[in-house]
């Protein structure tokens, strides 16, 4: 590839990874796996390296993450709170392991290695035993303070156990929403005929952006420590960090129960393959596991890059795929008027849940996978979340099916329809378009804006059935239409 093939194609893939960057730091909703992130980063990566003169500051590469969200005051970290790469095999991981033995000079290399949760990332600072702050990941380097939204998480100690602890101990974990006490919260919320969470993870990341800590009171959140940060002085006689480990769990800092001490890669990947079944059956969802250079001394000798350290990997497993078929291709027309393609799939069982419909993103993708009706497709969900279809397999291709084309006038309301320019969207421009109305007061009543009791998906769509809701503004004259209402 030549410098300019190299330069256009650089373009291209910081728009997209920034793209993605916002879905799922900003917006949490992710639209790609993990694996595929991944996969798009190191190409851009690669291409750098091959051009140097091609970095510049703004590139993916050369930072952790997203900027931190709006509404709270924003925090430095003492220490920056980098992000970690990630493997998907036993041979990479022994490709780490001998990266890190060879700047070592050593043999073997023992490893602290524990469940990577997924859920939200957050800084804990004691200063002489008691909570002073607690602060988001952020970009890695600022954060947003979350702290009175943290004190009422009932596994973070406000006060540390015991004594001796030093001046400032700044403990680093995710804070996550247990599967038992979500699955419970989202049956209440369907009783009561609201919308339920989609996940945990999202429903973490929204309930910590709450502003009434009352609210994040009720939810049930709990915090495990998996790191730490600026530890000042360091006690006496620790120089590995499951020591620093055991300190924490005296001091009453909740630490994983399944945490162990691998010494050498082959006892990592033995966990690695064990840990496959067992984390199906926990409280908490996982995708990985974090390895971590036990030594603290040979941590500084490895020291980091800007954007991650040297001595911590995480392995992330497959993400789930199963192989079903489309039953149609429906569209959707979001509140923006975006028309987005929808497959309709025969049920399937996709990482724990059945699937009936994946989407399409867009009918330049359409194109791209050639997906049609009929069609054998393989399914996956993007960061074990949103369902969506990877591959088609053409070879078993019904000999009636049709390529999928883009509508011309607006499923929902008739109306025209409009490519976005230089984008890949197609819109319903109609202002009055039903369906958007019908998407646009959701939203607006939906938890994370207006969080309006008892206006949910269902009761929204039998207000606009029955006339009563148009605007924004009519929301709140349904008092004076009370009897209409009923």
């Amino acid at each position: 590839m030549d410098r300019a093939a190299a330069a256009e194609r650089i373009a291209v893939l910081r728009a997209e990874i920034q793209r993605h960057d916002h879905l799922y730091y900003v917006e949490a909703q992710p639209e790609i796996s993990d694996e595929h992130y991944d996969a798009l980063l190191r190409e851009l990566a690669e291409l750098e390296l091959q051009f140097p003169d091609l970095i510049t500051p703004d590139s993916p590469t050369q930072r952790v993450g997203e900027r931190p969200l709006e509404g709270f005051e924003h925090v430095e970290h003492a220490v920056p709170m980098l992000s970690v790469d990630n493997t998907y095999s036993p041979d990479e991981l022994r490709a780490f392991d001998q990266r890190v033995r060879r700047t070592l000079g050593v043999e073997t290399v023992a490893y602290a290695v524990d469940p990577k949760i997924d859920g939200v990332a957050v800084s804990l600072r004691y200063e002489d035993g008691s909570f002073v702050r607690g602060a988001t990941r952020g970009d890695g380097r600022v954060g947003d303070d979350i702290t009175q939204n943290l004190r009422v998480i009932r596994s973070v100690p406000l006060r540390l156990r015991g004594s001796g602890w030093p001046h400032i101990v700044e403990a680093r974990g995710e804070v996550y929403w247990p599967r038992p006490d979500f699955d419970e919260n989202n049956r209440r919320l369907a009783k009561a005929g609201k919308t339920p969470f989609a996940n945990p993870r999202n429903a973490t990341a929204g309930t910590l952006k709450q502003l009434d800590p009352r609210i994040v009171a009720r939810r049930g959140l709990a915090f495990t420590a998996h790191s730490f940060g600026l530890i000042d002085p360091l006690p006496a006689g620790v120089t590995k960090s499951m020591q620093l480990y055991e300190r924490f769990r005296e001091w009453g800092l909740p630490i994983s129960r399944y945490l162990r001490l691998c010494t050498g890669v082959e006892e990592v990947i033995a966990f690695v393959e064990e840990w496959d079944s067992q984390r199906k059956q926990l409280d908490f969802d996982t995708d990985g596991l974090v390895i971590k250079v036990d030594d603290l001394e040979q941590r500084k000798r490895l020291g980091s890059t800007s954007k991650s350290p040297r001595w911590c990997i995480a392995y992330k497993y497959a993400t789930e795929q199963a192989t079903t078929r489309v039953l149609s291709v429906g569209m959707h027309v979001g509140k923006m008027g975006t028309i987005t393609p929808v497959a309709n799939l025969e049920p399937v069982l996709v990482a724990g849940t059945t699937v009936r419909r994946a989407t399409l993103h867009n009918f330049d993708q359409v194109r791209r996978l050639d997906v049609r009706e009929g069609d054998t497709v393989t399914v996956e969900k993007a960061g074990e979340i949103i369902p969506q279809v990877m591959a088609v397999n053409t070879a078993v291709r019904p000999k009636t099916a049709e390529p999928v084309k883009p509508p011309e006038r607006c499923p929902e309301c008739g109306g025209e329809v409009q490519q976005d320019e230089g984008g890949v969207y197609l819109r319903c421009i109609n202002p009055e378009c039903p369906a958007q109305r019908f998407e646009r007061l959701k939203f607006f009543c939906g938890r994370d804006q207006m969080d309006i009791a008892l206006l949910g998906e269902v009761m929204v769509g039998k207000l606009l059935e029955a006339g009563l809701l148009h605007s924004y503004a009519d929301i709140y004259r349904l008092e004076q239409r009370r009897d209409e209402v009923r």
